[in-house]
């Protein structure tokens, strides 16, 4: 018998950003996930700081999906040495190939514009990665089918599809001393694009995300929730701006905007999707449409009833327009891209709107506007809000409390222990006292930096 199996939480523990799990048995040492801390000042910190590990010393990267929070730490982890393999979905990889170049031409860009407006406490200001980083790192990835086994050293795993967005998954990981699944982010059953999250299957261990540990999704209509809003802000002939993260969340806003249209329910107005990232996304969502529930023509009357800039002038252009109009921007959070620019040109203007759909992490600026900040700072200046503020919850990716719950409930048998990652604190504590109480399952909250050996 090798030594024992140890697990550490480097990061998603007590926060719902920073993914990154490494697994060690026998020699072997396998990272699962390798995300951005995001959010709050203390947290983004760390992306500056040494992961915890050495990147050098792993085996492999075994990536869930591709949203920032979960890969958005693969070009740094490359820069300090990382040279084996990033093992991925095939529409991951894809995924990546344009999220990662954007994350770090983004922050090239921010640090460009901080060094220009001094509001940065560096001089000069350095971005954590830049883009030539990031494409660097794709020479690293490895597209990896669902449900097939794939070795690593003295471990073993599969993907099996977890829902969420286009190409998640769950890692069921194959140890010495029993199976260990990291569930990634799990995808809602009543999802408007996804299918729903394979089973959990026989795992001895799960690390599960808890993200909606305490709230459950509310039971309204999204469409009629939707077009309530848009048609006030059109009445007023204000202009409807949408944080929107380029994978899933803009996609299912298209959706439910393309719908409400064709139904008569909100005016035909000009939607813009501000964001190369996006515009490239959208185009992978069709490559890839077998994965989700849109047919190939469809995709094509949805996605192909935006308007999708590209360049810094046309995003620019976008602030002199009046409206009635929406603008779909990346990032999701207000938490950096052009969208900032749009939110400094609208947020002042009360016949406007911004609108907030799915999760805003404490620290972010969409938290705080969903909490009544009536000024938020935009590249360490205040800005004035004065537009309408409107929270849709009804579009997270992610299950809710109820929706991880009947998914746990599906295991096989009952696991050995249950970890909860990717929370905030309230939500992982309710969380995990529903598990033990409801399924009876042994079940931790996991702690940043905690070592546990499973055996």
């Amino acid at each position: 018998m090798t030594g024992p199996t140890r697990l550490t939480f480097h990061g998603a523990a007590g926060t719902v950003t920073g993914s990154r799990f490494l697994l060690e048995a026998g020699r072997t040492r396998l990272l699962v996930d390798c995300g951005l801390f995001q959010g709050l000042k203390v947290l983004r910190k760390r992306n500056w700081r040494k992961p915890g590990f050495e990147p050098q010393q792993l085996d492999a990267v075994v990536l869930t999906h591709a949203h920032i929070d979960h890969s958005g730490y693969l070009p740094r982890l490359v820069k300090e040495g990382f040279r084996e393999k990033i093992l991925a979905t095939h529409a991951t990889r894809d995924l990546c190939r344009i999220l990662l170049p954007d994350c770090g031409r983004i922050q090239e860009e921010d640090a460009l514009y901080a060094a220009k407006e001094h509001y940065s406490k560096h001089h000069p200001p350095e971005p954590l990665y830049t883009e030539e980083d990031a494409v660097k790192s794709l020479e690293y990835f490895r597209a990896i089918a669902l449900e097939r086994d794939y070795d690593v050293g003295d471990l073993r795993f599969a993907f099996r599809r977890a829902g969420h967005i286009l190409g998640a998954a769950s890692a069921m990981v194959e140890t010495p001393h029993g199976k260990v699944l990291f569930s990634g982010d799990l995808g809602r059953d009543d999802d408007l694009l996804m299918y729903a999250p394979e089973p959990p299957g026989d795992p001895d261990w799960v690390v599960v995300e808890s993200t909606y540990g305490d709230r459950e999704h509310p039971d309204e209509d999204p469409f009629a929730e939707m077009a309530e809003p848009l048609r006030r802000t059109f009445a007023r002939g204000g202009i409807a701006l949408v944080p929107s993260f380029a994978v899933a969340r803009t996609q299912a806003m298209l959706l439910v905007m393309k719908t409400l249209m064709e139904r008569g329910e909100i005016r035909e107005v000009p939607i813009f999707v501000d964001s190369p990232m996006a515009t490239n996304v959208t185009e992978v969502y069709c490559e890839h449409d077998a994965l989700h529930k849109l047919s190939h023509d469809r995709c094509a009357e949805v996605f192909g009833n935006a308007t999708y800039t590209r360049t810094v002038e046309d995003s620019k252009a976008l602030d002199k327009r009046s409206g009635p109009m929406i603008v779909i921007s990346a990032s999701g959070m207000l938490s950096g891209g052009r969208v900032l620019h749009h939110l400094k040109a609208m947020a002042g203007d009360p016949r406007n709107t911004i609108v907030l759909p799915g999760y805003q992490a404490v620290g972010t600026r969409g938290r705080s506007l969903l909490d009544g900040a009536k000024s938020i700072r935009v590249h360490g200046k205040p800005v004035r809000v004065e537009a309408e503020v409107v929270e849709m919850p009804y579009f997270s990716a992610h299950a809710d409390r109820s929706q991880v719950l009947a998914w746990l409930r599906k295991c096989e048998k009952p696991p050995k222990g249950v970890y909860l990652v990717h929370g905030e604190p309230e939500a992982a504590e309710s969380l995990r006292q529903a598990i033990r109480d409801e399924l009876g399952f042994e079940v931790d909250v996991a702690d940043q930096g905690e070592t546990v050996e499973l055996d």
